[in-house]
């Protein structure tokens, strides 16, 4: 009929997290309640996609089968937005007029001004995060020709990334 405060004390015992609640004494005979808990559990990023609860009702009096535990299984979701940010160095480019492209040359400026583009990915949380792939497609060539040629790859922060087809095909 009301709703009232259980009086509950953490214990841990043999490596195990236990919740105790006082839920009413001395209870009357045939009496029902419904429990509702809230419980915050850090550290599920590698538990998979489940955690159990093993939940058990025990009374003072005589020992009874009734007293049989229960498993509940809840499901784990992680939640990570992840936020890809990007910049040109330098922001801006222009050729001049009379630049013309030196054919077979290997020195980067007879091929163009360099630019270097730069993307940082970031988790904005609230979970860690693993195994995030990003592909980045790169418009190389228009008519033909060569609009961006690519001269290398690289990362940090002990990311892997794979080379992609078509790189720096002239060996510049």
């Amino acid at each position: 009929q009301g709703q009232e405060k259980l009086s509950c004390k953490l214990k841990k015992e043999n490596g195990t997290h236990m919740v105790l609640c006082e839920l009413g004494n001395p209870m009357k005979a045939g009496a029902q309640i419904t429990v509702d808990m809230e419980l915050s559990v850090s550290g599920l990023e590698d538990m998979g996609d489940t955690i159990t609860f093993q939940l058990q009702l025990q009374s003072k009096n005589s020992p009874s089968s009734a007293n049989a535990s229960v498993k509940v299984m809840v499901p784990v979701e992680a939640q990570a937005e992840m936020d890809l940010r990007g910049n040109s160095l330098p922001a801006t480019t222009v050729l001049p007029v009379s630049w013309q492209r030196v054919e077979d040359s290997r020195r980067q400026e007879d091929h163009g001004i360099k630019v270097e583009h730069v993307y940082q990915l970031h988790n904005k949380g609230p979970s860690t995060v693993s195994g995030v792939t990003l592909h980045l497609a790169v418009p190389n060539q228009l008519g033909g020709r060569f609009l961006l040629y690519l001269l290398e790859l690289g990362t940090e922060g002990g990311m892997r990334c794979d080379d992609p087809p078509g790189l720096n095909p002239m060996q510049v």
